[in-house]
């Protein structure tokens, strides 16, 4: 039997990997949709007490109102709003499947995209590539890193009560897990790089931390980097000075990245400065190669906090917008 062709292979069954498979579903292409973990993997992941902060509609696909029970939905909304997306538009979604890469073949004079996965092996006219970027973390590169008290990604704030705990970073993540550790009874110690808390952080949030270092229940060392993790201590080296402090748990919130050996694996350019900047037209989203497209965070290399849901939900109209016409 011969083996499907589809309009569109798209890797990442996040909320842009979903918007794509609305938006080739909307224009009559046939779509499949490769996710490694769970549906809308990264949101799973997110801390237990999250709240986002863009206001639900701005988080909305695939025309499905999102109603929260407040201003700003919360990770438990989230993933309800986009398990319900699912059962309505009823995408074409492969589960715990990973994408090991991709081959150029051609068939009846087409260029046909032959992709091999942990499962098996597809073929499409077209990939997308929407695969965010929460899968890995910005490390220190400090000793005592790989210990097992140390955390790249925080969940619950329960495991940490009555504990000492630094938490590395001065962005939302690190100021949420600082707060819900330091009200579940933990000893906290924010350690941030930067002279200031973060003006991106959720401006009802802000205050918060700020009175809770001032007041002095939050231990904080601004301008300060970690040098060192021990068993049962962490050392900063903090405006000049070495400081050791005492130390059961590190959360080490310093951003994640998007997975550029897989970007580049897939023969996408990557800019050589730090920042990594994926190839590709911003009219189009095409990379620069042909009929392989780039959607949501992943666009931004390592300005991580360019895209989100709210802007990046276009890139799946740009893109299917081309594809329509070239498959014609």
């Amino acid at each position: 039997m011969e083996q499907q062709i589809y309009d569109s292979l798209i890797v990442g069954g996040g909320p842009i990997g979903m918007a794509c498979g609305i938006a080739a579903k909307k224009r009559n292409l046939s779509h499949i949709i490769i996710e490694k973990g769970c549906l809308v993997n990264s949101l799973y992941n997110y801390p237990v007490n999250m709240t986002f902060f863009s206001t639900s509609e701005k988080l909305e696909i695939g025309d499905t109102p999102f109603v929260s029970h407040n201003h700003r939905p919360v990770r438990r909304e989230a993933l309800e709003y986009y398990r319900r997306v699912q059962t309505l538009w009823n995408l074409n979604v492969h589960l715990f499947e990973e994408v090991l890469g991709i081959k150029a073949t051609e068939e009846n004079g087409k260029l046909v995209y032959e992709v091999s996965t942990s499962k098996t092996t597809y073929k499409a006219y077209s990939i997308t590539i929407a695969t965010g970027f929460y899968d890995i973390p910005n490390l220190m590169n400090v000793e005592g890193e790989s210990l097992p008290k140390v955390k790249h990604y925080y969940d619950d704030p329960h495991l940490y009560a009555f504990t000492d705990v630094a938490v590395i970073g001065g962005a939302n993540s690190a100021i949420d897990a600082a707060l819900e550790t330091y009200r579940k009874g933990a000893r906290v110690t924010l350690i941030i790089r930067e002279e200031e808390i973060n003006d991106r952080v959720k401006y009802w949030v802000k205050p918060d931390i700020e009175n809770r270092i001032k007041e002095g229940s939050i231990q904080c060392y601004f301008e300060s980097e970690v040098k060192q993790i021990k068993e049962k201590s962490i050392v900063i080296q903090s405006k000049g000075n070495e400081v050791e402090i005492p130390n059961d748990f590190v959360l080490a919130m310093t951003g994640y990245q998007p997975n550029f050996d897989f970007l580049s694996k897939m023969g996408i350019s990557l800019a050589e400065d730090e920042l990594k900047t994926p190839a590709y037209n911003a009219e189009t989203h095409e990379s620069n190669i042909e009929n392989l497209f780039l959607a949501g965070v992943v666009c931004g290399g390592m300005r991580t906090n360019t895209w989100f849901i709210e802007n990046s939900r276009v890139h799946a109209d740009i893109i299917y917008d081309t594809l329509i016409e070239r498959l014609k």
